[in-house]
């Protein structure tokens, strides 16, 4: 099932039983999509604490997605022995996103207890036809007056934005200006992102460590400021690159000519019109994240991720080809560090600057080999991509009232719980990939995938159906196969047999996720 119009709006899927609200119930019927044969027995709305509704599915038809048949069950809890939902509020969840990231979040969404339903807007086919949301593809995200009227419309209790540019661009302030629960910065805020600039000046007002830098807008000046430092070297484009603003040049000659493809070639237009020259850290990078509330932080477990698109981190940066949970890297007492030096001195310092931060933290960090302290690399303003995938699927805790909690500055004594044993994901990307890709290719195998294990779950990033029912891709990362397992070897070998189970002959992966943390290992995985 291809994702659908939100004029006919039908679920893709709803399954586990779950209490509903009202809105969505009356959603359902009026669009006539799940209850089908079951006669309208309803003249007034109905309210989820006097009917608990139950949901079944009764099988799969195929890969172009599912066949529900859904039974009402009725249980009237009008005694309410102060069980269910009166203990916390339900809700309706809005993600706006497409990608694995979003995959990712509305799989988790979907299995928490007070989420009544899982929108995603504008979703991807592989989202639609798991079942882990019910997407909206003709909701325009860049429009946040459409977007509010959806919420309006549906009921929709919470949003949460997973890409940076819809933040970036504001669509939280105009969100939370007209009442409506965001997970999600506003665009004061998502600067920490949003310019590279911003946040190292941010960093040097409250004291938090960080790689010594110079921001140019003339290439000469920027040239001779490198000639000075020497090589290696990193240049960073200013603004949003999509992943790819971020040059580790090994010589001068590389440096000098990121610089040029940056502030002469134009190559990442207005992002690049600034670039931060810093220097080169060594070390081993790891990802830290946190659950901000504008005033409280929580930490959430570790995760290292591998930008590089080739085995042994070689060749460009991408966007990632894979990650794994948690990180060895990041012990407790690093943890700790982290949250100490860098995470509350930043949620603080926002604060004080009058943008408090609310979302999700994605600092990017190096553990300097000299000194084995955290240094911040940068930061993300959400959750990251492939990180989130190992994350998801290792979180136990309730994520849609966590996630409210941070909305309503109420993150204070919340703790999450996390599966133990690790999650891996590996990425499957266009051939190609960060450079042109051909769109288009047949992608098949994926629910073979899938029964490798319980545990393994694929994630989708750049997926559509073709007119036979056939997933093809549509971007550069386009596949995240995820598994959990006892150890870090267990899931990286659980999460290579599903890509052995995948066939796609235009597609390509690296086969040596997880490699620091397992220096002794090595896969012999091949694309099939």
């Amino acid at each position: 099932m291809a994702c659908i119009s939100s004029h006919s709006l039908p679920f893709t899927r709803i399954s586990c039983c779950r209490s509903i609200s009202s809105t969505s119930l009356e959603f359902l019927y009026t669009h006539n999509y799940l209850f089908t044969a079951v006669p309208k027995i309803f003249s007034a709305p109905i309210n989820s604490k006097s009917l608990k509704y139950g949901f079944t599915d009764f099988g799969r038809s195929s890969r172009r997605g599912y066949h529900q048949s859904v039974l009402p069950i009725f249980n009237s809890i009008a005694s309410n022995n102060g069980t269910s939902s009166d203990s916390v509020e339900r809700v309706a969840v809005l993600v706006i996103g497409g990608g694995g990231r979003e995959h990712a979040l509305c799989h988790t969404l979907k299995r928490s207890p007070s989420c009544d339903a899982v929108f995603c807007a504008p979703g991807n086919a592989g989202i639609s036809t798991s079942g882990d949301a019910t997407c909206i593809e003709d909701l325009d995200i860049s429009n946040s007056s459409a977007v509010i009227a959806f919420c309006r419309k549906w009921g929709i209790g919470m949003v949460v934005v997973g890409p940076e540019a819809p933040l970036v661009a504001g669509l939280a302030n105009d969100l939370v200006k007209d009442g409506i629960p965001t997970f999600g910065p506003s665009s004061e805020a998502a600067a920490l992102e949003g310019s590279k600039d911003f946040m190292k000046r941010l960093c040097d007002k409250y004291a938090i460590p960080t790689a010594k830098y110079q921001t140019f807008t003339d290439p000469l000046d920027a040239k001779s400021y490198i000639k000075d430092q020497g090589a290696p070297i990193v240049v960073k484009a200013d603004g949003l690159a999509a992943g790819k603003g971020v040059i580790v040049a090994m010589t001068l000659e590389e440096a000098y000519e990121a610089v040029d493809s940056m502030l002469v070639k134009n190559v990442f237009g207005s992002a690049g019109c600034r670039v931060i020259v810093e220097e080169y850290l060594e070390g081993e990078e790891a990802s830290f994240f946190a659950l901000v509330d504008g005033e409280n932080a929580i930490p959430l477990e570790s995760a290292q991720d591998h930008k590089r698109v080739g085995d042994g981190d070689v060749g460009p940066n991408t966007g990632g080809m894979g990650a794994y949970s948690p990180a060895p890297v990041l012990t407790k007492d690093l943890q700790d560090i982290v949250m100490e030096t860098i995470i509350f001195p930043t949620v603080r310092g926002m604060s004080a600057e009058g943008c408090k931060f609310v979302g999700v933290l994605y600092a990017g960090l190096m553990i300097e080999k000299k000194s084995g302290l955290p240094k911040l690399i940068e930061y993300n303003v959400r959750f990251g991509d492939p990180e989130c995938q190992v994350l998801m699927v290792r979180l136990e805790s309730d994520l849609a009232q966590a996630l409210l909690a941070a909305c309503k500055g109420q993150l204070a004594g919340v703790s999450l719980e996390w599966s133990p044993g690790s999650a891996m994901v590996v990425v499957m990307a266009s051939e190609g990939y960060p450079g042109s890709y051909k769109k288009g290719t047949v992608i098949k195998n994926l629910e073979e995938a899938e029964q490798v294990a319980p545990t393994v779950k694929v994630f989708h990033a750049g997926t559509a159906l073709d007119s036979d029912g056939n997933f093809i891709a549509t971007g550069g990362r386009v596949l995240g196969i995820t598994a959990k397992g006892a150890h870090l070897l267990e899931a990286r070998d659980r999460a290579y047999q599903g890509v052995e189970q995948i066939n796609w002959p235009a597609g390509f992966y690296r086969r040596d996720i997880g490699w620091r943390a397992l220096p002794t290992e090595t896969t012999t995985t091949t694309t099939t």
